[in-house]
């Protein structure tokens, strides 16, 4: 018997290619599972969980869903994660679809996820492009040596870019699952769940606000093509006019559709972006909150103060205080 569809919390796709970690494949499904049968959530709520692999058929090769833990109607995707490998990066096989299927699923607004040598896979898709990423501290060197456009922060065990979010150790897909299921069911059932599994939560969890969570699936193209444009290129100068021209519409329509889609106007959604990355710096750098506020997009630190306290409630120095490591993963 198939569960009704308007009981599925979310869909989440998990990407099987050759030397993958398959204890990541299966123990996210699980992970998945358990956050929805082990915990308060309302009976018959679940998350659909499917597994993609490339398929060859009469010469053809195509990623094809070869497994679905809730068969139903077509499959929509809110994530795909991209799991990490048991081989060493230099002998990774993938497969030639396996790009186009990221980027396709991307572009209808799909969140792409990889945890460890999974960011070998992504990169391959150009997904990340110019983008600060993480992966396993072992493999960092060679990422970065072999997608030289990358930022390469091996020292971070969750970075989320909004529309992409990669994981860095070989057992991160736990952090990555427990940060899914904080976003889809809240923060109690996370806990929940990482209490069964005996393992620690996410830190982000405990923050006493919400991390800025964007929208992608709005349906809106061309807003989305501005959203990922703003979350790659978040410390250039964004104008109205200059984000309205990259969507190919008229000044007051741009406004009028990103707001609708997104829930907030382009500057709103630009400061929300920036805030995120420093909030980031905050957690895991030594620089001061001057070089933070440029490094983000921002000539004047009081404005970039300013901003922050508004979107905050907290002062940069206070919330480094409180959420920063303990000690500074990067020199100042």
């Amino acid at each position: 018997m198939t569960e009704r569809m308007d009981d599925c919390v979310a869909q989440i796709g998990i990407l099987s290619y050759p030397g993958c970690q398959l204890a990541a494949v299966h123990g996210l499904t699980d992970l998945f599972r358990i956050a929805t049968e082990w915990t308060d959530v309302e009976p018959g709520r679940f998350i659909r969980v499917t597994h993609w692999a490339v398929v060859e058929t009469e010469g053809e090769a195509a990623v094809t869903c070869v497994h679905d833990t809730h068969p139903g109607p077509p499959h929509g995707l809110d994530h795909i994660i991209v799991p990490p490998s048991i081989v060493m990066p230099e002998h990774m096989e993938t497969r030639p679809p396996t790009a186009l299927w990221l980027t396709d699923w991307h572009d209808e607004g799909t969140r792409i996820c990889s945890v460890c040598a999974g960011a070998f896979v992504l990169a391959q898709s150009g997904l990340i492009d110019g983008r600060r990423v993480t992966t396993h501290w072992a493999f960092a060197q060679e990422l970065a040596a072999r997608f030289p456009s990358l930022d390469v922060a091996d020292e971070q065990m969750i970075l989320d870019d909004g529309d992409i979010i990669t994981a860095g150790g070989i057992l991160a897909w736990t952090d990555l699952g427990l940060t899914l299921v904080e976003r889809m069911l809240g923060p109690s059932v996370m806990l929940a769940t990482a209490r069964f599994l005996i393992v620690d939560p996410p830190r982000r969890s405990q923050r006493p606000f919400a991390p800025f969570v964007p929208r992608f699936d709005h349906g809106d193209e061309r807003v989305l093509r501005v959203q990922h444009h703003i979350h790659a290129h978040a410390a250039e100068h964004q104008t109205l006019a200059a984000l309205a021209q990259r969507a190919g519409l008229a000044d007051r329509t741009f406004l009028r559709r990103f707001s609708k889609a997104t829930g907030l106007k382009p500057i709103e959604y630009v400061q929300n972006v920036r805030i995120a990355k420093a909030r980031a710096a905050l957690e895991t750098t030594a620089r001061n909150v001057d070089q933070i506020a440029w490094q983000v997009g921002y000539t004047d630190a009081a404005a970039f103060r300013k901003v922050f306290h508004r979107l905050t409630r907290l002062t940069p120095q206070e919330y480094r205080r409180r959420f920063g490591t303990g000690r500074p993963l990067h020199p100042a």
